[in-house]
């Protein structure tokens, strides 16, 4: 009865876990650039001082759903979407350098290019973008040149302040950390400039989540937990009538 108790309690706690995941993945259905996460879950034996006669329940983050996700116009000047696979660079709060698919770009009051997160843009020089201000206009070009208008030049006066840093690693030699953001498996490394990534202007790409496969998933999980939760009930029972032929031996 323990080992039937202990699995179900382990498979229980780790339908929860998968829950939360599909949550939050419904809670950024909406959310610019966002991968969703992918959820499994598996058996271990639990080794200990005795022998590994315990199996629990465990479940995973393998990773990321790296689909492209649907592409929305919106006109706007400082709106890029990556076109097919590549990433944004941009600085994460720690000032280390990090990947994202959200291009919804905006200047700060003292002109530093940042994204709707407050993540600072990256240049391909590898610093942080600036804008001189004032201007009057600016533009990106699709392998991501920043051309400004300084306020009061002419309008033929365009000039190339800097050019974000497009990269592209291959998929699966990145996580996503705590922000949301994706840096590399290997601590401190950083990635070059690919001239091959693409943006388009005036556009931003929504977030991948399948908002259906999700509920769909939440549902199973919950069904799941539910199961879990009557094997611990039955496995109480079985323990309470084993204790009872002992009483009565």
């Amino acid at each position: 009865m323990d080992r039937a108790l202990f699995l179900a309690m382990s498979g229980a706690k780790q339908d929860m876990h998968g829950m939360q995941l599909h949550a939050n993945n419904l809670a950024n259905v909406k959310t610019t650039g966002f991968r969703a996460d992918l959820e499994q879950a598996r058996s271990m034996q639990a080794y200990g001082e005795g022998l590994p006669s315990r199996v629990f329940a465990m479940t995973e983050r393998p990773g990321q759903d790296f689909s492209q996700g649907a592409l929305m116009t919106t006109g706007r000047d400082l709106d890029v979407a990556v076109q097919d696979q590549g990433w944004l660079a941009v600085m994460d709060p720690s000032g280390q350098e990090a990947y994202t698919r959200a291009g919804h770009l905006k200047i700060d009051q003292t002109g530093m290019l940042q994204n709707s997160n407050g993540n600072l843009m990256m240049g391909e020089n590898g610093g942080p973008i600036f804008v001189p201000l004032p201007i009057s206009k600016i533009e990106i070009g699709t392998d991501g040149t920043i051309s400004v208008l300084p306020q009061g030049a002419p309008p033929d006066a365009m000039e190339v302040i800097d050019r974000l840093k497009l990269v592209r690693p291959a998929n699966n030699e990145l996580y996503k950390d705590a922000n949301g953001l994706f840096k590399s498996k290997t601590p401190g490394k950083t990635y070059q400039a690919d001239a091959n990534v693409k943006v388009l202007k005036g556009a931003l790409e929504g977030s991948n989540v399948n908002a259906v496969g999700e509920m769909t998933s939440m549902i199973d999980l919950q069904r799941h937990f539910e199961m879990q939760v009557k094997l611990m009930k039955t496995a109480e029972q079985m323990d309470e009538a084993s204790s009872s032929l002992l009483r009565m031996g």
